[in-house]
Order: C-alpha cells, then sequence, then structure tokens
C-alpha cells in the first residue's frame, strides 16, 4: 500500500469513527409543549379550555397567554352588551365567553379622562388578563393613541372572592404615561369587579 492509499484509508476511518460518535449521542426528543407556550396545536387539541385564576375555563384566551390582547376579538365576543348586562352574556355557553372588569370604580381609578375612553373592548382585555395572565407578566394592547398594559400581581381572598392586585399602565400619546395600582375580585359569572 502506498502512503497517500494509507492516509486516505486513515481518513476514511476517522470519518466512520466521527459519524458513529454523532450517532450514538443522544438526540432531542420532541415532548409537550412548555405550559408557557402559545396554545394552538397541541394544547387545543388535547385541552381544549385555559382554566383561570380562579379556576374557571374558558375556550379563548385572546391573546392574553402570550402577553398580548387582541383588543377587537374581545370587543367583538362581548358585542353590545353593557352594564349589568354582561355578568349574563359573560358565562353564556355560546363559544363567546369572556372575563370582564365592570363597576364604575375602574373609572375613579385610573382618572376622568382615561375612565371615559375605556370601552367594552379595553374592559374585556382587563378582566381576561386578570383571569388568565401570570403573575408580574404583563399584557399588552393598544386602542389608538392610548396604549395599556396591565400586570396582574399577587392575589387574595375577600370572603368567598377571589381578587388580585394589579399595575395597570397607561401611556397616551406615546409619551405621557401614568401607573395605576388597584386591586378587583372576581364574581361567579366571570365578571371583576374593581375594588381599588
Amino acid at each position: 500500500m502506498k502512503t497517500s492509499e494509507v492516509r486516505i484509508s486513515a481518513h476514511k476511518a476517522c470519518l466512520l469513527v466521527a459519524a458513529a460518535a454523532m450517532l450514538a449521542l443522544p438526540q432531542a426528543a420532541f415532548a409537550d409543549p412548555p405550559a408557557h407556550a402559545p396554545a394552538h396545536g397541541w394544547r387545543k387539541k388535547h385541552d381544549p379550555d385555559y382554566k383561570g385564576y380562579t379556576g374557571k375555563k374558558w375556550d379563548q384566551d385572546y391573546g392574553v397567554i402570550q402577553g398580548r390582547c387582541y383588543r377587537e376579538a374581545a370587543g367583538a365576543a362581548i358585542g353590545g352588551v353593557v352594564g349589568g348586562v354582561i355578568g349574563a352574556q359573560v358565562g353564556g355557553g355560546d363559544g363567546r365567553r369572556i372575563a370582564i372588569v365592570v363597576g364604575s370604580v375602574l373609572g375613579a381609578v385610573v382618572g376622568a379622562k382615561i375612565g371615559r375612553d375605556l370601552d367594552n373592548a379595553d374592559r374585556a382585555c382587563i378582566g381576561h388578563a386578570l383571569e388568565l395572565g401570570g403573575e408580574k407578566r404583563g399584557v399588552a394592547w393598544t386602542a389608538g393613541e392610548v396604549a395599556y398594559l396591565l400586570t396582574p400581581q399577587t392575589g387574595f381572598q375577600r370572603g368567598a372572592e377571589a381578587c388580585r392586585n394589579y399595575i395597570l399602565t397607561v401611556t397616551t400619546g406615546g409619551k405621557n404615561t401614568q401607573n395605576i395600582k388597584g386591586a378587583a375580585c372576581r364574581g361567579g359569572d366571570g365578571t371583576w369587579q374593581v375594588i381599588s
């Protein structure tokens, strides 16, 4: 055997050893998605509901799990219902169920100007973020020139009601930012009532 043939044979042997070593390494295995993964695909097929803060199951998350409230879809789920009628509509089984924050206290907490600008879609984003949002994980959305970021905080009990603290950050015109700390409690029908 010539020297060049020996080198080629040695080179082939090294390549075979390297290939065998790579095959012996553990290969990545497909597993279930992590709990924070977007809920389409595996989760939507095997666990079609989203479990809320209080244990209630919801068929839509409206983007809350990913940290973004799909405001238009949330508003469409509520439709034209207002005030006390919301509670009856929200809990219905027609696939349009969504948590919502209700009560006049919210307007007082966030201030008159912002309180007047909040519509049912914004209230749905706030309520569903309180219901499905993770602790200290913000949920953002925009309405015109106003950007909202609701960050649920620690929870607590008030009698039989499950409650959560939150921070609502409101930015108007891209420059004026206001941080509002408050608390809300959830009623049995899926509505959250601001208490402070």
